[in-house]
Parts: C-alpha cells; sequence; structure tokens
C-alpha cells in the first residue's frame, strides 16, 4: 500500500497557461515567471485549477507561486481568492494570505491566512475568520473546515450572530448543513429575553432551540433557572429544566427548588414538580412551602404562586397543610384551600379555607382568617384534654409574627379546661359555653382571656361529673402528629424522586493536529526552494515574501510595455501557439489561447 506522499509525489506535473513566460535564473533559480498580459495567468493540476495575475511556477517542485487577484477552484466544492497563494502538486497543499475568502455551496469564509490540504480536504485558519450561512455569522481566532463532512470546529472566541441569538464559546462544532452547534467549555447562548449558559450544550442554529448541560442556567428578567439538563426554544422563549432545579427569583427574594421545571417567558410562568420547594425571605425568616407540583406565574412586581397536592408550609413560628395553596405576593395573601390547617405556637386552627395575609411593606405576619367551620384547638397544659374553640368564621391576629388575638363569630361553641390562675395546676374544672362570638387574648403562646359576647350560655363541670365524650366538640379533630416542625418535616413520608437519566453530550471527536506530524513530514520531504511555510508559518510566525522578489516580478503594465517595444525594434514577425496549451484551451471553453507575437529568436528562449 502507497503512502499518501507517494501517490503525490507520482502525480502529473502542473499544466501551465500564460500570455508571457520569463526565465531570470538569478533572481529566481529553477523558477519561470508567468505574467497577465490581457488574460489571467491559469494553472491546472489534478482537478484544482489556479488563477492570477502574475506566478512563479517550479516545474521540477511542481510548485507555484500565485500574485494578484488569485482564484483556486476545486470543482464544485470549493472556490477560494486571495492577493498571494501557493500551491505544491507534490503534496497537494495550498496556502492563501492577504483578504482569503473561501466559498463552499453551503457556507463562505473570510480570513487573513489559510491553509488547504486536498489529500485531507480540511481548511484551516489560526489568524481569525468570519464563516456566512444562510442563517449565522460565524466568527472565531482559530478555524477547521473538514469537507467531508461539512463540519466546522472552532476555538477561541468563538462566536454565532442570527437574529434571534448571539452564541459565545470557547470551543464549538457548526455542522453546515443542518445548522446543528455543539458547544464545549464556558458557553452562552443569548437571546433579547434570556441567556441560556453551560459548560457543554446543542444548539440548533435553524429550529432555534438548544440542550445544556454541566452547569447549566437561564438568565431570565430577575429570574435565574439552574439544572443537571435543560432544554431551551427561543422561538417560543420556553425552556424545561431536569434534575436538581433551582429557581431564583431575584424580584421576591424566592428560591424554588424541585427535579423538573418547566418556563414559559412569555405567559411569564415556572412550573415545578418533583419534590418541589418554594423558599422566601420573610423578616430575616423563610417560609418555606413544599407540595407536589408548584406554579409561579406574573410580572416580577406581580409573582402569584400556586402549589397543588398535598401542600406543606413551614416557619419557625407557624406551619401547615392543605390540598392547594395560593400565595399573591402583590397583596401578600396565602389562600390555603382543601382540608387546611395551621399550627401556631400551641394552637391548632382548622377549616373549609385559610386565609393569612402579610404585610407587603414589614413582610411580617399581619392576620389570617378561618372560613367556615373554624375550629381551633390547644392541648391543655398538663395534658388532661384539649381546649377548643369552634364557630363560623376565626380571625387571628398577629404581632412580631406570634398571634395574640383570635375572635370566633357565629355559633360559637367552646371547652376550656379551667385552673388556678396562679402555677396553672389545680384544675377547677370544665366550662362548656355557647355564645355568638367570642374573643381570645393569648400571651407567652397561651391564652390568657376570654371574652364571650350575646347569648352566652355556659355550665362549668366538675372534671368527674363530664364524661370523656362529651369533652370533646363536634367536629374536634387533634392532628398534632402531622404538624411540621422543622425544614425536614416537609418530606416526611416521602419516598425520595426517581431521577431522569440524563442523556450526556459526546465529548468532541479527538482530532490530529492539522499540522500533524504525517503532514509535516509530507511537507518537509517535498519542500520547495521557493517557498516559505514550513520555516515561518508552522512557527505562527506571518508569511511575508521579501520584497526584493515581490518587486522583481514584472508587473501588467510593464509586460504590455516591453511588448510595443519588442515591435517597434523587430520588423520580423512570426506568429506562435504552444501546442499543449492550446489543447488545454480547447478543453475548457472558458480558457482561450491569446496569440503573441515575437521575434523567432526570441520564442526558444522565453517560452518553454
Amino acid at each position: 500500500m502507497y503512502s499518501l506522499t507517494v501517490l503525490a509525489q507520482e502525480g502529473k506535473q502542473i499544466k501551465v497557461q500564460s500570455d508571457r513566460t520569463i526565465k531570470d535564473q538569478n533572481r529566481f533559480p529553477g523558477a519561470t515567471i508567468l505574467a497577465k498580459v490581457d488574460k489571467q495567468v491559469y494553472m491546472q493540476h489534478e482537478g484544482i485549477e489556479i488563477w492570477c495575475d502574475q506566478a512563479v511556477h517550479y516545474g521540477d517542485d511542481k510548485f507555484v507561486k500565485a500574485l494578484g487577484n488569485v482564484t483556486i477552484k476545486q470543482g464544485d466544492t470549493l472556490t477560494m481568492t486571495s492577493k498571494y497563494a501557493e500551491y505544491n502538486g507534490n503534496t497537494q497543499f495550498a496556502y492563501a494570505r492577504d483578504e482569503v475568502f473561501m466559498e463552499t455551496p453551503s457556507n463562505t469564509l473570510r480570513t487573513d491566512t489559510l491553509f488547504f490540504d486536498r489529500l485531507k480536504q480540511q481548511a484551516y485558519y489560526r489568524s481569525g475568520g468570519t464563516v456566512k450561512d444562510s442563517s449565522n455569522t460565524l466568527t472565531s481566532k482559530i478555524g477547521r473546515y473538514f469537507m467531508d463532512r461539512k463540519q466546522y470546529s472552532f476555538n477561541t472566541e468563538v462566536k454565532i450572530v442570527n437574529p434571534e441569538n448571539t452564541v459565545d464559546s470557547e470551543r464549538l462544532d457548526y455542522y453546515t448543513e443542518d445548522g446543528h452547534a455543539y458547544l464545549y467549555g464556558p458557553s452562552t447562548v443569548k437571546g433579547k429575553e434570556s441567556t441560556l449558559y453551560c459548560e457543554r450544550g446543542f444548539y440548533d442554529t435553524k429550529v432555534k432551540t438548544g440542550y445544556a448541560i454541566k452547569n447549566a442556567r437561564i438568565d431570565y428578567d430577575k429570574r435565574t433557572v439552574f439544572g443537571d439538563s435543560i432544554f431551551y426554544n427561543s422561538a417560543n422563549q420556553f425552556a424545561s429544566a431536569t434534575n436538581n432545579i433551582k429557581v431564583l427569583d431575584t424580584a421576591n427574594n424566592s428560591i424554588i427548588t424541585g427535579h423538573y421545571a418547566e418556563v414559559f417567558k412569555d405567559k411569564d410562568s415556572v412550573f415545578i414538580t418533583k419534590r418541589a420547594l418554594a423558599a422566601t425571605l420573610q423578616e430575616k425568616d423563610s417560609i418555606f412551602i413544599h407540595s407536589d407540583t408548584l406554579m409561579v406565574t406574573g410580572k416580577p412586581e406581580r409573582r402569584i404562586m400556586n402549589g397543588f397536592y398535598d401542600v406543606r408550609i413551614y416557619k419557625s413560628n407557624m406551619s401547615g397543610k392543605s390540598d392547594s395553596i395560593n400565595v399573591d405576593q402583590t397583596t401578600g395573601y396565602t389562600k390555603m384551600i382543601g382540608r387546611p390547617i395551621i399550627w401556631a405556637q400551641r394552637n391548632q386552627m382548622t377549616g373549609d379555607t385559610i386565609k393569612i395575609i402579610s404585610n407587603t411593606e414589614t413582610e411580617k405576619l399581619d392576620s389570617l382568617i378561618v372560613y367556615q367551620n373554624a375550629f381551633l384547638a390547644q392541648e391543655d397544659t398538663l395534658k388532661a384534654g384539649y381546649n377548643q374553640v369552634k364557630g363560623q368564621t376565626l380571625y387571628g391576629l398577629f404581632k412580631d409574627n406570634e398571634i395574640y388575638q383570635v375572635d370566633i363569630d357565629k355559633n360559637t361553641e367552646t371547652i376550656f379546661y379551667q385552673r388556678e390562675s396562679e402555677g396553672e395546676l389545680k384544675l377547677i374544672g370544665i366550662n362548656k359555653v355557647l355564645s355568638s362570638s367570642i374573643r381570645l387574648l393569648l400571651s407567652n403562646r397561651e391564652i390568657e382571656d376570654v371574652y364571650y359576647y350575646q347569648n352566652v350560655d355556659g355550665t362549668l363541670y366538675r372534671e368527674i361529673d363530664l364524661p370523656e365524650n362529651a369533652r370533646e366538640l363536634s367536629g374536634f379533630n387533634w392532628r398534632g402528629e402531622e404538624r411540621i416542625n422543622s425544614k425536614a418535616d416537609l418530606f416526611r413520608g416521602e419516598a425520595l424522586p426517581e431521577l431522569t437519566k440524563i442523556k450526556g453530550l459526546p465529548l468532541p471527536k479527538v482530532e490530529a493536529d492539522f499540522f500533524d506530524e504525517e503532514t509535516v513530514k509530507r511537507l518537509e520531504e517535498n519542500k520547495s526552494e521557493g517557498s516559505r511555510l514550513l520555516e515561518q508559518e508552522l512557527k505562527d510566525a506571518e508569511l511575508k515574501e521579501t520584497n526584493e522578489q515581490l518587486d522583481s516580478i514584472p508587473s501588467q503594465k510593464s509586460i504590455k510595455q516591453d511588448l510595443k517595444t519588442e515591435k517597434k525594434q523587430n520588423q520580423k514577425k512570426t506568429s506562435y501557439i504552444d501546442p499543449d496549451l492550446a489543447r488545454t484551451a480547447k478543453q475548457r471553453d472558458s480558457i482561450t489561447v491569446t496569440t503573441l507575437q515575437y521575434p523567432e529568436e526570441k520564442i526558444k528562449d522565453s517560452i518553454k
């Protein structure tokens, strides 16, 4: 099996067509200078074509340096223009600099310096480049194009810009046919109203969807969503996050956690489930709300949170449970619906609906209302029984987040264990009273005074005179074992959720360096005397031809002047057409050979 290098070395010579050829062995030993008079210099080698204004052609080395309006074309797959280029037929390696423009069927590239390896079918730049396709503009410091898979690999200061988003990354692989971008390292996708960050991710630039993992987050207006993985659709401003979710809301000093979340930016809503927990800071004390599902909607200044299924609340001096909850942070109202229960100090309060009201300025608890079938129960000091109050509606007032007054209206009933005021040890009796309304005053978390209003009817029973079954009001249900006494109790009795297995993103394919050991060896073995490629470019130095060499190549103007002078000085003329070039011209309709008239003795010296 022959290596690529051997096959390249056995390739054909570079075919050339030129209006004028010049030999100058002193300044260009072993080379022929090709120059434009009317038509550009044309060269062809095994499927690649080159046009330029002037060229230095080293025939033995199959090497050419092209200058001025250079165009290099490889079939219908690649066209490259520049001010200067080199091409080596042995290595099939091209190099271009100064205003380089490369065009493929799906994209264009502009850069200052470009290398093109025909054997690998790869192009490479490292001095900054700009790639454009139908919808995106991509820039980077370093770029590499794999023609076989239509993929760019960008490195360092990578940016994608389109009308909807801007993508920044340190390493990005981009597939030109489908517009898919794979992000590696710190990366952001910035839209008009949100910014996605990750350290590994995928983004479809055509349908505007992305998938982020590794330190993934989305930043919205005063809201940030974190998760192990995030799906992002910028077209409809939707995002979903999976596993270890955290939603930080700076507008309301709240954090919501869970293991699955959906964000609808246009509707300003967040949906979180799987061990969902909301924490809101109130007067240096957080209130925690846990439920199966939490939903937050509304603009930052008008947030509303709804919780569904097995809602649990915990605050340092209060806790509760219900089937669902509604929290309006604008009004400061928290409404608990579906078998709601509140524990405050030593009191248990139940009813059909419970509303807790907070002061929106101080964020302190202000009051609470229990609607329909209000019931307050408190365990007796010595646990002989339960103090109980029931009625239609209950109103409670807070001071410094402690309940200090309770009013119960309509058809109230009470049972109180009456003890001596001093020491509260000796039980005087059990007091049962009916009235229209009742007011309780509490101090140090204990009921201190009771006031009955209108239609009062009561009896104080000795303990032995009131049977056990008469010591509970209708509807009494002590639920002390359910009381939430800590943050950990919010999840009591719940199994840990089964987390979704995150589908990872593959690491980028490990590619050999563009100038790998094999390529360097190939270039070294076929190095031409006229090339500065290996000498300077492989060391990251900018390629610069010596001014002496560049200045010595005749310009189109000087060549035409020389021809006019020769015509005047010579009377004997002859017409000559190089047969090889003529045959080449017939094969390509776009190439014609100009008939040049020279003195017969000069033809043999100037055209070889």
